[in-house]
């Protein structure tokens, strides 16, 4: 594998301010508990996944600048060239991408941030089952972990490709920041699928709250 170059930081920071002024303006975006992420050192966001909007929402809204995972499918046409310009980072979702999993790992060994969607794929975003990625990634680098909800961007009855209405409320709500517990005498196999249900069970319980405290406003659908 070639050497791994982490994205630009400065990029996702361009690439904010105006998702800021997109989610600020066409849609109501709000943000609750901006200040449960800490501001400095490795930090992944692990978020629920409904959605089209998901990804560019939480991006916009974090509140330090973030690099997700995006399927590599994401990166054509025009939006493909707009997330390869604010340094999101590639994934092929079909094999163990390490080219990805190392280009994250470099993010957050800088200190910086990223994003995940551990669920892999868009889909009612109750947080059943998660991919390991995440966890592999939070027990390398020892990086800390905030569990995102996303709410309102699913439309009813429609594609999770869709866009809700213009000026729709949609809404990011973090959660407490934790860190794995990894037993070390355990085989690493069973260590990383403990992990993973430490990661799918706090950040399905963190959606769950966030449910009840946002009202059905803004209830996945």
């Amino acid at each position: 594998m070639k050497a791994v170059v982490a994205p630009d930081p400065r990029r996702a920071r361009a690439g904010r301010r105006v998702g800021q002024a997109i989610f600020h303006t066409l849609y109501r975006g709000v943000h609750h508990h901006a200040e449960r992420v800490p501001m400095d050192g490795p930090v992944i966001l692990v978020a629920n996944h409904a959605a089209f909007l998901d990804g560019p929402l939480v991006f916009s809204l974090a509140p330090r600048p973030v690099n997700f995972l995006v399927k590599q499918e994401a990166f054509h046409g025009p939006f493909g060239w707009v997330i390869s310009q604010v340094g999101q980072i590639p994934i092929d979702r079909s094999v163990g991408d390490r080219t990805a999993l190392a280009t994250a790992s470099a993010v957050l060994e800088r200190g910086g941030a990223v994003g995940i969607f551990p669920e892999g794929t868009r889909n009612e975003g109750h947080v059943e089952e998660v991919n390991q990625g995440a966890a592999w990634i939070a027990l390398r680098t020892r990086a800390r972990i905030v569990p995102v909800a996303v709410l309102g961007t699913r439309v009813e009855g429609a594609s999770p490709d869709a866009w809700p209405r213009p000026r729709a409320t949609l809404v990011v709500d973090f959660g407490e920041p934790f860190a794995l517990e990894a037993d070390p005498s355990v085989p690493g196999r069973d260590r990383l699928r403990s992990a993973s249900d430490q990661l799918r069970d706090a950040l399905a319980s963190h959606v769950r709250r966030a449910r009840v405290e946002n009202g059905a406003s803004t209830e996945l659908l």
